[in-house]
């Protein structure tokens, strides 16, 4: 499976990855980007939710490339690079569609495929300020092929996930499709780490 590194800005770290998982924080809602074993009543798919406790077990999600391609261990996340974000514990990937939202009326966001395999319907836009997705800068999810934005606005579900959040698709950008990663596991980029040793030798 072709897996990219996530970047950090900060000094505690110089740029790194996160394989093989992270976890993602919509910044208005509060909430974690999570993935249930509940089914939508639209699609018949995995329900995806935000849930409030960070270090839930299913908020982990691996950045992997988009359908059909491999992408070298340690490549940088470029701004503007399509993307599968998969689910660590049901190998499921982040998904949307042309079904409704069952809360908000907006697009419905789904979990779909397994072990890691769907199809192009996994494809999400990575969008975010630079040449790279930086671990601690903010970033939106545009799905690649109906331009929604990967949200949350606060709708609750009830029973049996009583108190999670809808997670959805928006057609236009503001405070709700605002993400960051927050914890995960990371390691240094290999490209850059390449280039900044051969800047060093001239």
């Amino acid at each position: 499976m072709g897996k990219f590194l996530l970047l950090a800005k900060s000094v505690r770290s110089l740029p790194q990855c996160f394989l093989p998982s992270a976890a993602l924080k919509n910044l208005w809602a509060g909430c974690t980007l999570s993935d249930f074993f509940s089914v939508h009543a639209g699609s018949g798919q995995q329900s995806v939710t935000g849930v409030s406790a960070v270090d839930d077990s299913n908020s982990y999600w691996r950045v992997r490339g988009k359908t059909s391609t491999v992408c070298e261990r340690g490549t940088p996340v470029k701004c503007g690079q399509s993307i599968r974000l998969t689910h660590i514990n049901t190998g499921r990937n982040l998904h949307s569609h042309h079904f409704t939202s069952p809360l908000s009326g907006n697009q419905e966001v789904s979990a779909f495929g397994e072990d890691g395999e769907g199809d192009y319907l996994d494809d999400w836009t990575v969008l975010c300020s630079g040449t790279y997705w930086l671990r601690d800068g903010e970033v939106r999810f545009k799905h690649s092929s109906t331009d929604m934005l990967l949200s949350v606005t606060g709708e609750q579900y009830g029973r049996p996930i009583h108190g999670q959040k809808e997670v959805h698709g928006m057609s236009y950008s503001n405070q709700n499709n605002n993400w960051k990663v927050m914890e995960g596991i990371f390691m240094k980029p290999s490209e850059l780490l390449k280039t900044d040793s051969y800047h060093a030798e001239l």
